[in-house]
């Protein structure tokens, strides 16, 4: 039976990568690492702030994306950037930003209505670093659970979506999806579907309790995001939300990505420590994504405001084959291309080593992930009494990307390298 492979998702970054043409370019690289799925942040006509999530006209293309040398209208280069990706096999989303738009935007005057409003003063959207509240001062919040007009409001979102779908795009990452109404997803998911059956649908779901993800798969989202990325493989946490949300979509793990620091800097520059946070997450969630810079061990953080191609650095390591590697084996197996059952077999014997069991939904597959979360020191434990999990042991295979071991059913002490993650996979008939 064919696999059913899931988004493994590049991240073009629109402010570091530059023009649309200069997207196009990096098409084939990210062919050859064997991603299906390109994520682009939003690329429309910005407010005075200049930030990428400060939007002004939703219709508009951001200058600094449209290739001047190229005869092309901006709607056109955005199809043709569309089609060439198509060519290579590549589905491409957008960011679809709804809850709130440029306080600049023509609509805080002509439609007041559609925003919140404390007495004269419209609402600025925010967020709380540690104990302190940073609002957003060039956001304006939309009110799209209890505008007056919340009928028109709905209709220009479905509006946008309808076009971008006709432009060719394929799904649409939804930026802090659990602030919004579930009735106004259900609305927009199900419209949207009646125009194209095919639109996937993106939750950006960090940040919230597990039941508001789980409110956002009901509500017609094909995949969330999960937070697997800031798990020490210690607390309960991160096993628990995966496995309560899924029956309900689809999860998506990051090593980083465009709100976070970079990794590579984050890890002191260590290959193996970044090695071991891709693989982790391409195993971990049905989904994996990363942002354009990852697989060359870029340094500087993204930003939404002041990034531009400038930014783009030197090759301080580089990751693609390793990716590549990865992202092949990821496709080669039904288990990494679903939200498989989940389990920790406890270790005792030795701290530093961590042992998950994933279990395929039909049982027919099953995994050792065997974690050495010792990014500096070998690790050995007694393989034996875990291997016992699986019933046949001739069927046993190890595929592990960085050191295979052979017959490694005939082993009992079994030492890890530092950052080392083995993968035992046994198929039942």
């Amino acid at each position: 039976m064919a696999i059913k492979e899931t988004a493994r998702i590049y991240n073009i970054f629109p402010r570091i990568a530059g023009n649309i043409t200069n997207w196009i370019s990096h098409f084939p690289r990210i062919t050859n690492m064997k991603f299906n799925w390109i994520f682009l942040n939003p690329f429309h006509y910005s407010g005075f702030s200049g930030s990428l999530y400060s939007i002004k006209d939703y219709y508009k293309l951001n200058p600094m994306f449209y290739d001047q040398s190229n005869k092309k209208t901006e709607i056109e280069q955005l199809k043709w950037m569309i089609d060439e990706a198509h060519k290579l096999g590549i589905k491409v989303m957008m960011d679809l930003v709804v809850n709130h738009t440029a306080v600049d935007h023509p609509f805080t005057k002509t439609h007041k209505e559609w925003y919140k409003w404390e007495g004269e003063k419209i609402v600025n959207p925010g967020a709380w670093d540690g104990n302190n509240w940073v609002s957003w001062g060039d956001l304006a919040e939309i009110d799209n659970e209890y505008s007056s007009d919340k009928k028109n409001l709905w209709k220009y979102w479905l509006d946008i979506v309808i076009y971008y779908l006709k432009l060719g795009f394929d799904g649409f990452r939804c930026d802090a999806a659990y602030k919004l109404p579930i009735e106004f997803w259900e609305y927009i998911i199900s419209k949207s579907k009646k125009q194209n059956s095919k639109v996937v649908w993106f939750a950006e779901s960090l940040g919230c309790q597990i039941e508001d993800t789980i409110k956002l798969g009901e509500s017609g989202f094909e995949y969330t995001f999960n937070s697997s990325k800031w798990w020490d493989y210690e607390e309960e946490w991160c096993l628990e939300q995966y496995n309560k949300n899924l029956p309900y979509s689809k999860s998506i793990s990051f090593p980083e990505s465009h709100d976070t620091n970079r990794i590579y800097d984050e890890l002191h520059e260590d290959p193996r420590a970044v090695k071991h946070k891709y693989l982790f997450s391409a195993l971990f969630s049905a989904g994996i994504m990363i942002p354009i810079g990852f697989e060359y061990g870029f340094k500087r953080r993204l930003s939404v405001v002041s990034t531009t191609p400038e930014d783009f650095e030197e090759i301080h390591h580089d990751f693609s084959q390793f990716i590549s590697e990865v992202n092949t084996l990821k496709s080669t197996y039904q288990i990494f291309n679903e939200e498989s059952y989940l389990e920790k077999i406890p270790v005792e014997e030795n701290v530093n080593i961590k042992v998950l069991l994933k279990t395929s939904l039909n049982k027919k597959e099953k995994c050792l992930l065997i974690i050495n979360k010792d990014f500096s020191k070998t690790q050995t434990i007694s393989i034996e009494k875990y291997l016992s999990i699986f019933p046949d042991r001739d069927k046993i295979k190890d595929i592990s990307i960085s050191y295979p071991v052979q017959k490694i059913y005939k082993e009992n002490n079994l030492s890890f390298k530092p950052a080392e993650i083995k993968i035992i996979y046994c198929k039942a008939k």
